[in-house]
């Protein structure tokens, strides 16, 4: 049968545009009972499904077993599910021990075991290769798990899989006396261009919840005018651009691309001397590499006049804070709880920054909002003390900066990775 074209952009991140073909069938026959009260009410619904299994390929693998699914009906207390399911284990019923019926076909019927996986040829276990090797490949199951959900716009996934990015890049940056950078900048080139395509679809997602956030706290004496409205617009407006935008990246050969060159990137490292070396050595003097580049973009931001030229240096300042942070999660399962303390107050030092960098897109979006309802014979009064609210809250994460710049900076933080 031909699959759904929906199914195929589902697991286009999986298949990259190979042809799908059926690999196990399942057949399965369903027996329904009623679980009753006294007075003949339901209370629960029980499915007894007997199941057969087995693999399309020749010589492929069968499998048969039962399962029983138990469903409440409506209004019915969660606590009796409990109750059934001991009167279950009594008789030797125990829970099942996969989250489906698929994964369990594919794996009794031997076509989802994939063998154990080894490490890449020339990775020296706990050597700083092996632990940037195997952040990386958490990383890219994560961003190949996310795309599907990016398609179906699930809450959050654009941001996830953006993080997810910019996690990726910045371990390909931290740790090039791991990795032969002459490999792996192209690769962090796209991934860049993945993260900025997705941006947009983010920074909308991000405004439209905090100016309605902002508009929804305001007094009704202060909202004159068809504020709401003319917010909803904007929002339809922009959205079906940005959501075009993002679903023609996904669907495009080069996000196709880069997903073959990051599985390419795991299974083929680009080895450096580095990558044999202890962590203590290696990856202690990256994660300082990037403190220190942070330290630097910090005294530069601190020593700007308030103003665009100072916003413009918190803003380098908070993706320096962002590659502190990753270079040190990376670095974590090796070094422990010293390079978790430093990482953890570079992510304080970020969301502050993040908060104010919040704060000063929507002073512009708002300012544009204003000038659109004055141009339109609208009252932009409201518009103004949305503006001065944001304002007045990157002013106060400005003040709050040197304090949380003083707890990261300590030197007792770094202190163990020196030695």
């Amino acid at each position: 049968d031909d699959v759904p074209s929906a199914l195929h952009e589902l697991v286009l991140s999986r298949t990259r545009g190979a042809p799908l073909r059926p690999v196990v069938r399942i057949r399965s026959t369903r027996a329904v009972r009623r679980l009753l009260d006294a007075e003949g009410g339901v209370l629960a619904e029980l499915s007894l499904d007997e199941v057969r299994a087995h693999a399309t390929a020749a010589g492929g693998g069968r499998a048969e077993w039962g399962e029983l699914e138990v469903e409440l009906a409506e209004g019915v207390h969660a606590g009796l599910l409990d109750t059934v399911e001991k009167k279950l284990r009594k008789k030797g019923i125990v829970r099942a021990d996969s989250p489906s019926k698929l994964a369990r076909a594919l794996r009794d019927t031997g076509v989802g075991d994939a063998g154990v996986r080894r490490p890449p040829a020339g990775v020296v276990a706990a050597s700083s290769g092996s632990y940037v090797l195997s952040y990386l490949r958490e990383q890219v199951g994560v961003l190949v798990d996310l795309d599907p959900a990016v398609r179906r716009e699930l809450p959050d996934a654009v941001h996830r899989m953006r993080v997810t990015c910019r996690r990726l890049r910045g371990c390909l940056r931290s740790y090039r006396s791991v990795l032969d950078r002459r490999v792996t900048d192209p690769v962090a080139a796209e991934l860049r261009w993945l993260a900025g395509e997705l941006g947009a679809a983010r920074d909308q997602e991000v405004l439209r919840e905090r100016i309605g956030a902002s508009l929804d706290g305001l007094p009704d004496e202060l909202v004159l005018g068809p504020v709401a409205a003319r917010l909803r617009v904007w929002d339809v407006s922009r959205d079906e651009d940005v959501r075009s935008r993002t679903r023609k990246a996904l669907d495009s050969p080069r996000h196709l691309r880069l997903l073959d060159a990051l599985d390419a990137l795991v299974r083929h490292p680009p080895l450096r001397s580095g990558a044999g070396r202890k962590p203590a050595r290696t990856m202690a003097r990256a994660v300082l590499k990037e403190y220190g580049r942070l330290a630097g973009r910090m005294d530069l931001a601190l020593a700007q006049p308030s103003g665009r030229s100072r916003e413009t240096e918190l803003h380098e300042a908070r993706k320096a804070a962002k590659k502190l942070r990753y270079a040190a999660e990376v670095a974590r399962p090796a070094l422990g709880k010293p390079v978790a303390r430093l990482g953890k107050q570079a992510k304080a030092v970020q969301q502050l920054l993040g908060e104010h960098q919040d704060a000063v897109v929507a002073q512009d979006t708002l300012r544009r909002l204003a000038v659109a309802a004055h141009a339109a014979g609208e009252s932009a009064f409201t518009w103004g003390v949305l503006h001065g609210r944001e304002r007045a809250g990157a002013e106060a994460r400005q003040r709050e900066l040197p304090g949380v710049w003083r707890a990261a900076s300590d030197p007792a933080l770094r202190a163990p990775l020196e030695h």
